[in-house]
Parts: structure tokens; sequence; C-alpha cells
């Protein structure tokens, strides 16, 4: 089984940058591993972080059996159901390490929850065939129990040293009681500039977490739009490492 990795936590902490470094450390300390970058955020903006230029999306597929349904096209609508398999594959981006699929935008509301459900299905019928799935989520707490953040083996709990930010990822560990099948949960407090403000962080009794430095690098990157993946092993980067051996990912 595929140790299934959802990111999540308040919008502006860090996330993707931490989404992209998860996927950097697993190509390079676990080699000939399978594993898959899976973006459900809506901005994409994962595909930056690690290079990959997105083409075709979980959601294009969606709107695609939509419209061959709602246009009565039969012989169109049970091609496309029938190739599913195929066409999430082929919505895929094959990277040196690792492989890319971006989910899209957010569903729309409306009659169409048997598709998306059977498209959920598919997408963890595909995880199961990788080694490691990183899940880079939708800030806050919405993707909890919808598409592909429903089953998965850990739950990754980031946030800045503000109030705020503890307080999504206590209301995400909360609700994700009842709601995630994980097997572990942690939390990465982020952007730690000042040591003193580790003995701040009130997060005792939430999950087993650490922190990680404020890393000038990883802003100049994310700024320029270049990829995480070739950024230097400093300071941040080896204590997110030392975090995912402590949480039972590498």
């Amino acid at each position: 089984m595929a140790k299934t990795i959802a990111v999540t936590g308040k919008g502006g902490v860090g996330k993707t940058s931490m989404s992209a470094l998860i996927v950097k450390l697993l190509v390079e300390n676990k080699p000939g591993a399978k594993i898959l970058a899976i973006d459900a955020d809506p901005a994409i903006g994962l595909s930056t972080a690690l290079g990959v230029e997105v083409g075709k999306t979980i959601d294009d597929i969606r709107k695609n059996v939509i419209d061959a349904a709602m246009n009565g096209e039969r012989d169109s609508k049970l091609s496309i159901l029938t190739n599913l398999d195929y066409e999430v594959f082929d919505a895929m981006v094959e990277k040196d390490g690792f492989a890319f699929l971006a989910v899209g935008r957010p569903e729309s509301e409306g009659c169409y929850c048997k598709i998306n459900t059977y498209l959920k299905h598919i997408i963890k019928e595909i995880s199961d065939k990788f080694d490691y799935v990183v899940i880079d989520g939708e800030a806050g707490i919405e993707q909890i129990n919808r598409r592909v953040m429903e089953t998965v083996t850990h739950l990754l709990l980031v946030s800045d040293a503000s109030k705020k930010g503890i307080n999504v990822i206590k209301t995400i560990a909360e609700v994700a009681k009842d709601l995630v099948a994980y097997e572990e949960i942690g939390a990465i407090i982020n952007r730690i500039q000042d040591e003193n403000v580790k003995e701040l962080v009130d997060i005792d009794g939430l999950c087993q977490y650490s922190f990680v430095s404020e890393d000038k690098n990883i802003s100049y990157t994310d700024i320029k739009g270049e990829s995480l993946l070739n950024i230097e092993n400093d300071l941040s980067v080896k204590e997110l490492k030392s975090a995912l051996e402590k949480f039972r990912i590498l």
C-alpha cells in the first residue's frame, strides 16, 4: 500500500513549498520508488514548485464526461467512462523520479456527484500503483472529506508561528479524527526566524510536531518561479527531512 501524504493547512504558510520539498526528499532518499505528486489545490501552484507544465487535469476529464452526458452522446459517454483509466494516466506528467497529476479547479455544484465519486475512485486506484503519493491540498478544511483527501496514510499539518495558522491546523486535526483514515498525523511549524518563538507555540496535545527554519533560498526560488527540486539541502531542508523521519514518511 502506498504511503499517501496529504499536506494541509492555512493559506500562505508554505504548504505548497513543503509539498514540493517532500517530493524532492523522496526522490533523493528513495531511489527506484514510484512517486506521484498530486496537486489538489485549484491554483495549481505545485506545478511551478516542481517545474511541471500542466496540460490536462482531472477536472478537464470530468467536464468531458459531463459534456457527453448533457449532449446525449451515448457512444461518446460510454467511451469516456470505459477509458477513464487511460484518460487519467494520459493527464499525468512524467518527470525525472516522479509523476505529476493536477486535479484542477473545484467541482461546481450540480447533479454529477456519481461521476465525481467515480473519478475519485480512479485517482485512488492509480495511487495504489505508486509507493508514495504526495497531495498538496487546498488551504483550509474543505477538502478533508472530499475527493483525494478522504483516505490518506499520513496527514501533515503545516502552519507558520501565527495564532491563526495554529488554530487552522487544530481545526483540521479535530475534523480529521472522524473523516480521514490516517495512520500518522504530524505538524510542521514553518518559517521559524527566532528560536524563542518555539516556546510560544501552543500545540501540545494536538500531535507530534517539528519546526522548520525560515529559508531565504526557498523564498527567492519561489518568487522567481523556479523549481524547488534544485534547491540546496541546507538547514531548512535537513529539518524537514528529520520531521519526515519522525512522522515515519522517510
